[in-house]
């Protein structure tokens, strides 16, 4: 459905007219049989993923993020999802578990979102059938406050991988945060930096994620998709777990936050999203990341807490002034262009 409601003056969220719908409608792919990764890579199919299970390229893909949707009676633009009970719910995960184990290589990573009712569910599906290394447990820094609950702001994901072999470049994804409590040898700091701007430390990642924004209306990244996870959440994943030109596939596309993240980030890509605008946002969003490669919260090769936006910028014109850094990163160059 194209754009038909007002918005502020200052509202961010893309969205789609209908000369853009004619647009991405046309880039969108269909398959109808067996086919070639090389067919594939770099497109959003607009399909049920089911349909096309079947026909993707076998042991193609080097990280699986699933975003399913979850447990709960939702609508999704001209879909439902209907809440089911947990053993169910599982079922329904298995059947797509069975046909995408097909398209995973031996060395590869697997990511699985759900909320806390569904995790009990996520984790009987895939505990025979993936070896599964963590739960990742993440702040939802919005949503409605309970009078007799506790509110419910964290979300699960899944981490698993196909064998003892696979990705996981720990040094790509540390926190970057300030020093509260700076401890020295000999005058000297231990495990952090002076800066101008404040101490700071680079912090090993670990399975609680505190440092998330939901997309909103004023970020660049926002669309109307109800579900949307942050760039920087995909980032992380993405990062941990895949190197510079491996396959990312994501069978539950939504907006396309995945392959715009891939994208970004040097990675090749494909997803399956079952409604056509959301497939068509998908494709708005990566073109738009043609010319736009930034990822919020994560700068100069590290991920920075929340509301450091303006030490961010300060810090990457800052590198950009130098004439001597000659070092960063090939991932960090893809990254910086034309920020």
């Amino acid at each position: 459905m194209p754009e038909s409601k007002e918005r502020a003056p200052r509202n961010r969220t893309i969205t789609l007219n209908s000369e853009e719908q004619v647009k991405y409608k046309n880039r969108l792919l269909r398959l109808n049989m067996p086919i070639e990764l090389q067919d594939v890579i770099n497109r959003t199919i607009h399909q049920d993923l089911l349909q096309v299970l079947d026909y993707l390229p076998k042991q193609s893909v080097d990280l699986l993020f699933i975003d399913p949707p979850y447990n709960l009676n939702k609508t999704f633009n001209s879909n439902n999802f209907k809440k089911k009970n947990l053993d169910t719910y599982a079922d329904w995960l298995d059947a797509y578990l069975d046909k995408l184990e097909a398209v995973l290589k031996p060395t590869s990573s697997i990511y699985i979102c759900s909320d806390w009712q569904s995790s009990p569910a996520v984790y009987a599906a895939i505990k025979n059938r993936f070896q599964v290394r963590n739960r990742i447990t993440w702040e939802r820094d919005k949503g409605r406050g309970a009078s007799k609950n506790w509110k419910n702001s964290s979300e699960d994901i899944w981490f698993c991988t196909v064998s003892d072999t696979y990705t996981f470049n720990v040094d790509a994804v540390k926190l970057k945060r300030k020093v509260i409590a700076p401890y020295t040898v000999d005058g000297t700091p231990k495990d952090w930096d002076i800066t101008d701007k404040g101490n700071y430390r680079l912090t090993h990642p670990s399975n609680l994620w505190t440092d998330l924004t939901i997309p909103f209306w004023s970020m660049p990244e926002n669309t109307d998709h109800p579900t949307q996870k942050p760039e920087k959440l995909v980032a992380k994943v993405i990062l941990a777990s895949s190197n510079f030109g491996d396959v990312i596939f994501d069978p539950f596309l939504g907006s396309g936050t995945t392959s715009v993240v891939a994208k970004k980030l040097g990675r090749k890509y494909f997803g399956v999203e079952l409604d056509e605008m959301y497939a068509c946002l998908a494709e708005k969003r990566l073109e738009i990341a043609e010319a736009e490669l930034s990822i919020q919260g994560y700068a100069e090769g590290v991920f920075w807490e929340r509301n450091t936006l303006n030490e961010q910028v300060r810090s990457i014109d800052k590198k950009r002034n130098s004439q001597h850094d000659k070092t960063l990163h090939q991932q960090d160059l893809f990254l910086l262009a034309e920020m």
